[in-house]
């Protein structure tokens, strides 16, 4: 009787080269297929492209469209059908790797993968590694700090209604918005409008092609060049200074 392979998710990236955990690096060089995900508008993997210049067999890659169209129901035959996929590679003895960029679990379309795997396959072996969040990377790149004392921090998907994020900015000490695309002037606006704009900072495209790292946002960067792959670290008031 063959043994199940073991379906492991990965957090890969972002940023600079290297920002891998050692036992994901592991996983991924002895990995019989791995699984990455690719924007269906886009015709490479990011999670793929945060992995140049480490070993690992690439021969063994098999690039996956991820879906997130904002219908629940497609959604959830799309990784249901992945997860009968990769489970009966698994019933064949083969593990799995499915990188996902960041986070393993940090708003990633992984945990869609891993509810359908639980309920398509409950008894096969899987286990997620944690990776380094956009934000975290964002912060050290510009040394932000995310939190001091007992400040109080939201990550939050950034919102399509501007008043909704002036109530959560005013309501938070720092802010981290992600996954802000198209909303990018507006929100440039508002915290130009709130007078913090000097003590917020931006990264975009952190470790490809194209990146921008900004310590401060005043004066404003052109929003054109800006959105996609971009994460906003917001503080609503200016960082203590100790003597």
């Amino acid at each position: 009787m063959t043994t199940p392979g073991t379906f492991y998710g990965l957090g890969v990236g972002p940023g600079p080269y290297g920002l891998l955990p050692v036992a994901a690096l592991e996983i991924l060089q002895t990995a019989d297929l791995i699984y990455a995900p690719r924007s269906r508008v886009s015709p490479d993997s990011v999670a793929l492209a945060a992995l140049d210049g480490l070993p690992f067999p690439r021969e063994r890659v098999r690039e996956v469209e991820f879906l997130m169209d904002g219908d629940d129901a497609r959604i959830g035959e799309h990784y249901a059908a992945l997860a009968r996929e990769i489970a009966a590679h698994q019933w064949a003895g083969r593990s799995i790797a499915y990188l996902t960029i960041g986070d393993a679990m940090t708003y990633s379309t992984l945990g869609y993968l891993v509810a359908a795997l639980t309920r398509e396959a409950p008894d096969l072996p899987r286990r997620v590694f944690p990776g380094v969040t956009s934000y975290a990377t964002a912060a050290a790149l510009t040394g932000f700090s995310l939190g001091e004392g007992k400040e109080r921090v939201l990550i939050l998907p950034c919102p399509d209604d501007m008043a909704a994020l002036r109530a959560d900015i005013l309501s938070h000490d720092v802010v981290a918005l992600m996954k802000v695309g198209r909303r990018m002037a507006d929100v440039l606006a508002l915290l130009t409008e709130l007078g913090i704009a000097e003590h917020c900072a931006l990264a975009h495209r952190l470790g490809l092609d194209g990146e921008v790292v900004l310590p401060s946002l005043a004066p404003a960067p052109d929003p054109g060049r800006l959105g996609y792959l971009s994460v906003v670290l917001i503080r609503r008031e200016a960082p203590r200074r100790f003597a």
